[in-house]
């Protein structure tokens, strides 16, 4: 469900900063957590996604993929 897939990107962003911030993992670990981050959406942009893809616009005939709420 679209709010499912919003809140799993959201959370695998924390998760990512997590990791990030762990000095008890190796540097590699830690930088390539960095290195996914720096294009990662933020929690901001996947509600705003799911906004715009809430939308109905004429002709569009496709379900949401993200919403813009993470509650059920």
């Amino acid at each position: 469900m679209p709010c499912e897939r919003t809140r799993s990107i959201i959370q695998a962003r924390k998760f990512l900063q997590e990791l990030s911030q762990d000095v008890s993992l190796p540097e590699s670990i830690r930088w390539q957590a960095k290195h996914l981050l720096r294009h990662y959406p933020s929690r901001r942009e996947m509600l705003l996604a799911g906004q715009v893809e809430e939308r109905p616009t004429e002709g569009t005939h496709f379900q949401p993929v993200f919403s813009s709420s993470i509650e059920e």
